[in-house]
C-alpha cells in the first residue's frame, strides 16, 4: 500500500503528528487529506457534508488505491469546541456513518490528545 486516506480537521497542529502516525504504523509513503474545521464532529450527523466529500474520497481510494481511511478528531478543537468525551463517541459514530458508503476500506477512528499522542478508538 502506498496510500491512506485522511479525514482531519484543517488545525495545522493536527497535521504532522497524524500523518507521521499513519506513515510509521500502516507503512504507507503518502497520506490523502482531506480536511475541514471539525471534521469528526461534521462527519458524525451530517449526511449532506459526507454526501459532499464522496468524490474526494473516491479518487483517493479508486485512483490511489488507498485502501484504508482514517477519521481524526483532536483536543482543544476551534470547529467543534466538544469535550474529549464528545470527541471520542463522534470518531465512533463518523466511522459508522463513512462505512455505509461502502468504500472498500479499512475505516479507523483516531483520537489525538492534549499530549499529541494518537490513540486508535475504532477500526471497521
Amino acid at each position: 500500500m502506498i496510500f491512506a486516506t485522511c479525514l482531519n480537521c484543517i488545525d495545522g497542529r493536527a497535521q504532522l503528528p497524524v500523518i507521521d502516525w499513519i506513515k510509521k504504523n500502516y507503512g504507507v509513503e503518502y497520506v490523502d487529506m482531506i480536511t475541514d474545521a471539525g471534521m469528526d464532529g461534521k462527519l458524525s450527523g451530517d449526511y449532506n457534508y459526507m454526501d459532499s466529500l464522496y468524490d474526494k474520497i473516491e479518487i483517493s481510494v479508486s485512483i490511489h488505491k488507498s485502501d484504508c481511511i482514517f477519521i481524526v478528531g483532536h483536543h482543544d478543537c476551534a470547529g467543534n469546541p466538544v469535550d474529549d468525551d464528545t470527541h471520542r463517541k463522534q470518531i465512533i459514530l463518523a466511522a459508522e456513518n463513512l462505512s455505509k458508503y461502502g468504500f472498500p476500506v479499512t475505516i479507523t477512528g483516531l483520537w489525538l490528545s492534549s499530549e499529541w499522542i494518537i490513540e486508535e478508538i475504532i477500526k471497521k
